[in-house]
C-alpha cells in the first residue's frame, strides 16, 4: 500500500512539475526538451550559466527562427529574435506589454519592488510619470558638481594604485567611485568607498547582487507554488531592513523637506509634498473604452523602494560599463590614445577641470563607451510580460497573457548581421552612422516607454569617471588579465564578471 501511495505521489509531483511543458509544443514553436521542476534554466539554477549565456546559446541554437520558446521551470518564455517582432513588443504594441513581469501578483507587491524597473501596471505608469521630470537636463546638471567631486576622489585613488605598481582590479575600484556617486546623489552621505573598499555602503551592494542559495530556492519554488509563497519576499529581509532605516535615518535628518543639495532625495521630497499621484489608468478601462482614474500614495516605502533600484541598478550597471570601456581601452591603445588626446583638447578649454559642459564635449570618449556597452552590455536581456491573448505579427502563433517575452540584448549586439565584425572593438561605428542601425537591435539602455529613465545620467557619471581617469592614467593588461573575460554564472539580468577585470593603471607623463 506504502509503495502505491509513495508512487501516486511521485506521479502527482512528476505532472505537477510540468504542468505547462507541453506549451511550445501546442504552439509549434521551436525548443528544447524541458525537464520536470527546472525546465530549459537547471544549469542557471545551479549557477553553472548565466541566464544572459544560456538564452545566447538559444539565439544561436535556432538560428533561422524569428521566435524561440523556453521554459523556466514551469513558466513559458519566448525568446524574440526579430527586430519587427521586438519593436512591437517594446513600442508599437506597449499596450499589450507593459508589464515587466517580475511582480507576479497585482494585488501584492513586496515593499522594495515598488520601483520604477519592477512595478507594473498603474504603479508603475504614474510613477514614471511623477518621476521623470526629475530625470531633466537641467537636474542633471545641478547634480553635476556631485558628480566632477567623486571623480576627483576617483584619480586620488587611482594615482595611489598606479605609483604602486601592481595590478589593480578596475571593476572593483569604478564600483567604489560609483557606489560613492551614487551614496552622494541618492542618499546625500559619504560613502567614502574609494577609500575604504570594505565600508558599510560597498558592503550594501555586494550583499544586493550576491546569489545565495535560498535566492534559487526561493525563486524555483515561487514560480511552483505561486499563491502559497507570495508574501514570501525576494529581496532578503536584512537587505530591505537595511535600506528603509537608512532612508527613513536621512529623511529624518531632513525633517522630510528638501535639504538644498540638489541630491536625489531632495527630489524624492519635493515629489512627496505634491501628494498623491494622480492619473489615467493603464489597467483599467470605462464602459465606454476611456482609462479609469488611477492613484498611488508616495509614501515613505515606495520612496525607500525608489532609492534602493537607484542605488542597486545605478551602481552595479555604470559600473560594469565602465570598467569594461577600460578592459577594451587596454586591448586597444590606439584607440585610448585617441579618447585621451580628446579629453587633454577639451579640458584645457576648461581649464583642465571636469565639468557637464566638457563631458558633452568629449565625442569620441562616447562613442567607445557606447561600443564596449555593446559588446558587453550591462543588461544581458530585456524582459516584457504579455497582458492578453497576442498573436505574433507574421506568424500563426498566438501567446496567452501572462506569458513572458525576452528580448536577447548580448546575442543581439554581437550578430553579424547587425554589426560589421562584432568581435572587433570598433568606436567609429557608433560616429553618426549609428543613426542607421536599427534601434531595435542596439539598446543598452532598453527600448519604448520603459527605457531606462536614468540613462543620462548614468552615462554622464560613467563617462566623467572615465575622463577621470584616461586624463591623468593610461590602462594596460596585466599578468592576469584575460582577453576575453568570463560571465559570473550566478548572474541574474545584471551581467557580471567572474574575478574582475584586473589591469595595470599607468601615470601618463603629460598629465603630471
Amino acid at each position: 500500500m506504502f509503495l502505491i501511495l509513495l508512487a501516486v505521489f511521485l506521479a502527482l509531483v512528476y505532472k505537477y512539475s510540468t504542468r505547462n511543458h507541453d506549451y511550445w509544443l501546442k504552439k509549434g514553436v521551436k525548443h528544447d526538451q524541458p525537464v520536470p521542476f527546472f525546465g530549459n534554466s537547471i544549469r542557471q539554477y545551479l549557477q553553472r550559466t548565466s541566464i544572459t549565456d544560456i538564452i545566447t546559446e538559444k539565439y544561436w541554437k535556432y538560428s533561422d527562427e524569428r521566435i524561440i520558446g523556453y521554459y523556466s521551470s514551469v513558466e513559458p518564455v519566448l525568446i524574440i529574435r526579430d527586430p519587427d517582432l521586438i519593436k512591437h513588443v517594446l513600442v508599437t504594441d506597449f499596450a499589450c506589454f507593459y508589464q515587466r513581469g517580475l511582480n507576479r501578483f497585482t494585488d501584492y507587491v513586496e515593499p522594495l519592488f515598488k520601483n520604477l524597473f519592477f512595478a507594473d501596471g498603474d504603479l508603475w505608469k504614474l510613477l514614471r510619470q511623477r518621476m521623470t521630470p526629475a530625470f531633466s537636463s537641467g537636474k542633471l546638471k545641478a547634480m553635476f558638481s556631485l558628480i566632477v567631486e567623486k571623480a576627483e576622489q576617483l584619480q586620488k585613488v587611482a594615482e595611489v594604485c598606479a605609483k604602486s605598481g601592481k595590478e589593480v582590479d578596475v571593476r572593483d575600484m569604478m564600483a567604489r567611485y560609483t557606489t560613492d556617486f551614487i551614496g552622494a546623489v541618492a542618499f546625500g552621505i559619504e560613502a567614502d568607498s574609494l577609500n575604504d573598499e570594505n565600508g558599510a555602503f560597498r558592503q550594501l551592494g555586494k550583499d544586493i547582487f550576491k546569489v545565495t542559495k535560498r535566492d534559487i530556492v526561493i525563486v524555483i519554488l515561487k514560480i511552483m507554488f505561486p499563491e502559497m509563497l507570495k508574501k514570501v519576499h525576494y529581496i532578503k529581509p536584512e537587505i530591505e531592513e537595511r535600506i528603509v532605516n537608512l532612508m527613513k535615518s536621512i529623511m529624518s535628518e531632513r525633517s522630510y523637506k528638501p535639504s538644498g543639495r540638489n541630491d536625489f532625495i531632495d527630489l524624492l521630497l519635493e515629489l512627496k509634498g505634491q501628494g498623491k499621484i494622480v492619473g489615467e489608468s493603464i489597467e483599467h478601462k470605462q464602459p465606454d473604452g476611456s482609462a479609469k482614474r488611477a492613484e498611488v500614495e508616495f509614501d515613505d516605502l515606495v520612496m525607500a523602494a525608489q532609492i534602493y533600484v537607484f542605488f542597486a541598478a545605478g551602481f552595479e550597471t555604470s559600473s560594469l560599463a565602465t570598467s569594461y570601456t577600460l578592459h577594451q581601452l587596454a586591448f586597444h591603445p590606439e584607440v585610448q590614445s585617441k579618447c585621451q588626446d580628446e579629453i587633454d583638447a577639451v579640458l584645457k578649454t576648461y581649464d583642465n577641470k571636469l565639468c557637464y559642459d566638457a563631458v558633452r564635449e568629449m565625442k569620441y570618449l562616447e562613442m567607445a563607451f557606447k561600443e564596449a556597452m555593446r559588446m558587453y552590455p550591462p543588461l544581458g536581456f530585456l524582459i516584457r510580460k504579455c497582458t492578453q491573448k497576442y498573436t505574433l505579427p507574421g506568424t500563426d502563433v498566438t501567446i496567452d497573457a501572462g506569458t513572458k517575452m525576452v528580448v536577447p540584448l548580448q546575442a543581439l549586439h554581437m550578430d553579424e548581421k547587425y554589426f560589421e565584425r562584432p568581435e572587433e572593438f570598433l568606436p567609429e561605428r557608433f560616429d553618426g552612422r549609428d543613426r542607421d542601425l536599427n534601434k531595435h537591435v542596439y539598446m543598452p539602455f532598453g527600448e519604448g516607454p520603459r527605457a531606462c529613465i536614468g540613462e543620462r545620467l548614468g552615462q554622464m557619471q560613467s563617462l566623467a569617471g572615465l575622463a577621470a581617469v584616461l586624463h591623468k592614467f593610461s590602462v594596460a593588461p596585466s599578468t592576469n588579465t584575460l582577453r576575453k573575460p568570463i560571465t559570473d554564472p550566478a548572474a541574474a539580468i545584471i551581467q557580471s564578471i567572474k574575478g574582475g577585470l584586473p589591469l595595470k593603471l599607468l601615470v601618463r607623463k603629460k598629465a603630471m
